[in-house]
């Protein structure tokens, strides 16, 4: 399953549709509803009298308005959320057709059609206007709007359909695809702003609503509970491939159009702006994304200042630590990030970190996982200082970090090839010296390095942290790995990765 972006996109003829959705909000807005239990009316007879005899049932006897609801939330915060339709250009190139398919040709000509004076004449790519529909959140009261980058990009013309019925011209004011996020504005005063919570709050199984327009029905509230939190879906090819993502995921139903809607809590505060949808089908399964309020406000707040976000970079390249990589590490505890490779005259470079090192801590919030690093970084500002707490050989410390702003760029490539003697090693793989270390060229599909994971391309720069060179090197040191898992450093189009490789049975 692939996560869809909830959005709604037409042709002229054909209706196109993609996923996309959205949500932001600030101002405070609580609301609170508190259900109220129904008084039982029902009279008993008295002795000796008839049923007919006692009083009647009144309605006086019931709370006036109790009711379980969520309504008054929704009043607060749904007329904050508003629709969004886009418009912009798509082309279509001309199509060579066989077999004389006069419908299409009618429609599209054909390079090889002779015009009525008998000339062949080349057939210029014809365009058409391409529609898109998703939502948005009004942040501030003069027009500001926050939504998804992937609802507006693109976009020649963006309509704001209000709650009160008008229809309004917006501008992009900034966007910034690594996060999919986009802040737009109306020019009109006196909007009702929805309030942005915050996200860090919200816990699993917390009910919230989700609001937006979805398939261009109107709009719609749904209701569900908060699912996880910090989930990557590794979607939005942002440049040089770098994104920022700690959705939080829930089960309330979210379809095409959602995108850029508010995930809401019961006090009326936006935590989250909807943004993907996960399913085979095309349609909600229960478990759609939202982008943490956060996240959305900082970046927001990045726009309206600069129309650019500016993050912080530490240098280096990481990955999750494994059971297997805790093993072979002697570390106590599964979790963290383990330094794969630390670039050159980087913030990190500077400060002392090594490949190896565990980074464990970032300015005193607990990293899990590579993503939860990668997204502390992001949320600190260029040129500050920040305290990394790692675990190096086993002992524990913490270095200072003054950080540098990330640059987004392409991926590195991996380097030619220089064919050497090939060997089958006890791994199950074979191998080429070049003058980095050493390249698989071939990987049994039954052995433990394909278990690992491996592949043809992989240079093998370390086993257990040692440099290997020479096939015997590459031999000798997993053979003297008998107690535990094997740790190699893998270079592999660009990036250094650390594999572990279990000991033979």
């Amino acid at each position: 399953m692939k996560p869809r972006r909830l959005s709604i996109r037409a042709g002229l003829a054909v209706l196109a549709t993609t996923a996309l959705i959205s949500g932001a909000a600030w101002h405070s807005l609580a609301a609170s509803t508190t259900p109220h239990s129904v008084v039982n009316t029902q009279q008993h007879v008295a002795a000796g009298q008839s049923a007919s005899q006692q009083p009647a049932v009144t309605g006086q006897s019931r709370i006036p308005g109790g009711r379980d609801s969520y309504a008054d939330v929704v009043k607060a915060v749904a007329p904050a959320v508003v629709t969004i339709r886009v418009e912009g250009k798509a082309k279509v190139a001309p199509t060579q057709f066989e077999g004389g398919d006069d419908f299409f040709r009618r429609f599209f000509g054909d390079e090889g059609d002779d015009n009525p004076r008998g000339r062949r004449q080349r057939v210029v790519p014809r365009s058409y206007r391409q529609r898109g529909l998703g939502s948005g959140v009004v942040v501030t009261s003069d027009g500001y709007i926050l939504t998804n980058n992937h609802v507006v990009d693109g976009a020649d013309a963006i309509h704001i359909d209000l709650a009160d019925g008008r229809t309004l011209e917006a501008k992009v004011i900034g966007t910034d695809k690594p996060s999919d996020l986009a802040l737009i504005k109306v020019n009109t005063t006196g909007l009702q702003a929805a309030s942005l919570g915050n996200s860090d709050n919200a816990q699993v199984g917390d009910l919230v609503l989700a609001i937006g327009n979805p398939l261009g029905v109107g709009q719609t509230v749904t209701m569900g509970i908060v699912s996880a939190k910090g989930r990557s879906t590794g979607s939005g090819d942002a440049e040089g491939g770098r994104t920022y993502q700690d959705f939080l995921q829930t089960d309330a139903p979210i379809n095409h159009g959602n995108s850029g809607g508010a995930l809401v809590n019961t006090k009326g505060e936006v935590i989250g702006i909807n943004a993907e949808m996960l399913s085979p089908v095309d349609a909600n399964i229960g478990i759609g994304f939202a982008i943490p309020s956060n996240m959305a406000r900082r970046v927001m707040d990045d726009l309206r200042k600069d129309g650019r976000v500016r993050r912080a970079q530490l240098g280096v390249e990481v990955q999750p630590v494994t059971s297997d990589l805790a093993s072979s590490l002697g570390l106590k505890h599964v979790g963290g990030a383990i330094i794969s490779k630390v670039s050159p005259d980087s913030a990190a470079d500077r400060a002392g970190l090594k490949r190896g090192d565990v980074i464990e801590s970032f300015n005193g919030q607990a990293v899990t996982d590579f993503n939860s690093l990668r997204n502390h970084v992001a949320e600190t500002q260029p040129g500050t200082n920040a305290t990394v707490g790692i675990v190096r050989d086993g002992a524990e410390k913490t270095i200072s970090v003054k950080l540098d702003e990330a640059e987004v760029g392409a991926r590195s490539s991996r380097s030619g090839d220089e064919p050497a003697s090939t060997d089958k090693g006890a791994l199950g793989i074979g191998v080429e010296r070049n003058e980095k270390g050493l390249v698989v060229t071939t990987v049994n599909p039954d052995s433990r390095a394909a278990d690992a994971g491996l592949q043809e391309g992989d240079v093998i720069l370390e086993v257990n942290r040692q440099p290997v060179k020479t096939v015997d090197e590459l031999r000798a040191a997993v053979r003297k790995t008998t107690d535990r898992p094997a740790l190699l450093l893998v270079e592999r189009e660009g990036h250094s990765l650390f594999f572990t490789v279990k000991p033979a049975a």
